[in-house]
């Protein structure tokens, strides 16, 4: 899994004012894992995965999780 343009400083802007976690979770789910396996991966609780994902979905603008990861996508915010 790579997150395209992450810098190593913690002040870096990025698009849509996204948090490092969400730009990370985004890029699972455009690997096709649900909200469960992402939780279990990251070690995290499911609606902890779910706030992220909707706090993404709703900076991006977008109308669901799909469309979050093709603007993610489109935008090279994660590469999958």
């Amino acid at each position: 899994m790579r997150l395209i343009g992450r810098s190593g400083s913690r002040g870096a802007k990025r698009p849509y004012s996204m948090s490092l976690r969400e730009i990370e979770v985004l890029q699972w789910v455009a690997h096709g894992k649900s909200a469960r396996e992402i939780a279990v991966i990251l070690n995290i609780t499911k609606r902890t995965i779910d706030a992220h994902v909707l706090s993404a979905v709703q900076k991006m603008g977008a109308v669901n999780r799909t469309n979050a990861v093709a603007i993610a996508i489109r935008d090279r915010i994660i590469k999958v």
